[in-house]
């Protein structure tokens, strides 16, 4: 229990200085940010959805220049073909051998910027890496690094030209964010933020070995049997026809969220325990994890319009009914 205390106080100052690093060129993004945090902790991917000009990309960079994570950045286009992404095999005349030159996949940090602007066999090559943690060129496996995290983009006001991501493929992210424009008093600091490189001035406050001890920590934290109960019911309440689900889940969705979701639940709240300096999961951190877990697992059959019923609303119901206390 003492080394656990250890990580976990390593942890919330892990994340505390990311925090004040990002300061010097970001602002706003603060309910993302410990979003971001628990993404860390446990491993898990993020998709990253807003308007143009809100700086996701800066974001990123700067959150991975400030954990000292190796960071590529893939602008996704309609022409990019999966060895852009993943690598080629190169032929070596000299020694009459093939070498394979290692893609953008190959770093801590990879932004797949606007991926639905690219077609869906570049999406997969990426969608793989994230599953197995490794690519495969000519039928040889090449792992990527340890820690592999993805941060994709895409643009929700731009629909033509582009190729949504289908469920099976969105369910490999931990989290879909939302991001909404900033605060009036935030827009402002933005406008009076310097840009020359003293304002970018991002040290790096931890390495590699640093964080992976302390998402093994995390792991350790302690969920009581109830809450893992409830949890596995409120996931299998989201599937319409099955034991458990509402009038509301019954009436409007066409699919409901799978197995991966209530274990991305339960890791990702117990990194928020940890944040909090908990060794126990408490029902707060599931309420607080669970709708950017669930609101790319749930999928809205065309009655939800007419009743003009999101995916948000439903999943804030389906906590509210399952999770009451």
């Amino acid at each position: 229990m003492d080394k656990n205390k250890e990580y976990i106080d390593q942890a919330r100052g892990f994340c505390s200085a990311i925090h004040d690093e990002l300061k010097k060129s970001v602002i706003g993004f603060h309910s993302e940010l410990e979003h971001l945090d628990i993404a860390f902790l446990t491993g898990g991917h993020v998709l990253l959805e807003g308007v143009p000009g809100l700086a996701k990309t800066l974001f990123v960079r700067s959150l991975a220049k400030a954990a000292g994570l190796k960071f590529k950045r893939i602008q996704f286009t309609p022409d990019l073909m999966p060895s852009d992404i993943t690598g080629s095999l190169f032929y070596n005349e000299e020694k009459q051998d093939f070498k394979f030159i290692e893609g953008p996949l190959f770093a801590n940090i990879v932004l797949a910027d606007e991926i639905n602007r690219t077609p869906p066999k570049t999406q997969a090559a990426l969608l793989e890496s994230m599953q197995e943690k490794s690519v495969t060129v000519a039928q040889n496996s090449h792992k990527t690094p340890d820690p592999f995290f993805v941060f994709a983009t895409q643009n929700p006001i731009e629909q033509e030209g582009t190729y949504p991501l289908p469920e099976a493929q969105l369910d490999r992210f931990l989290f879909k964010l939302i991001l909404d424009y900033p605060s009036l008093e935030d827009e402002k600091k933005i406008a009076l933020l310097r840009n020359d490189p003293e304002s970018e001035s991002i040290q790096p406050i931890a390495g590699i070995e640093h964080l992976q001890k302390i998402q093994h920590a995390v792991q350790h934290i302690l969920c009581a049997e109830d809450l893992v109960d409830e949890i596995i019911r409120l996931v299998a309440s989201t599937r319409p026809g099955r034991e458990g689900s509402t009038k509301e889940v019954n009436q409007f969705v066409e699919w409901g969220a799978g197995p991966r979701a209530s274990k991305w639940i339960l890791s990702a709240a117990k990194a928020r325990a940890a944040l909090s300096g908990r060794y126990h999961v408490d029902r707060e951190d599931i309420k607080f994890v669970t709708p950017a877990i669930l609101r790319h697992r749930i999928l809205l059959n065309y009655h939800s319009l007419a009743e003009n019923l999101t995916t948000d609303r439903l999943i804030e119901n389906l906590i509210r009914e399952k999770l009451p206390r």
